[in-house]
């Protein structure tokens, strides 16, 4: 709860608040274990890449890619955060990826291959259309 108020103070600023929100996030990726950081590392390259119109920032602790309304589409939570087995690539409810009346809004990650970057990208893609 501390690193959220944070982040709330933070985004009252003006100004740098996309550099600001980069910075946190690189930062939260820095500290991260050896294979959380290398995978944050690779999701950050994707969804830059794929949503280069989404604002990096932290959200709960979390890096967190944000639309032009300051909501949150994607984020990553690394497994250390929470003692999980694996990393999570999580949407929120501004990403559009809705297909019928369930649909998945999470995803494991245990290692990264190019078959699972074609699919970060593809979902980050689908979540900004």
């Amino acid at each position: 709860m501390k690193e959220r108020a944070a982040e709330l103070r933070a985004e009252g600023r003006k100004g740098a608040k996309r550099a600001d929100g980069l910075q946190a996030v690189l930062d939260r990726i820095a500290e991260m274990a050896p294979t959380d950081r290398a995978l944050a590392e690779r999701v950050h390259m994707a969804v830059t890449e794929a949503a280069p119109e989404l604002s990096p920032k932290t959200w709960y602790g979390m890096p967190a890619y944000a639309n032009a309304d300051g909501k949150v589409v994607v984020f990553f939570q690394d497994a250390g955060k929470f003692g999980y087995r694996y990393a999570t690539l999580g949407f929120q409810d501004a990403a559009k990826i809705d297909d019928g009346d369930m649909w998945p809004v999470s995803y494991a990650i245990q290692s990264w291959t190019p078959a699972v970057e074609k699919k970060v990208l593809e979902l980050v893609r689908a979540a900004m259309s």
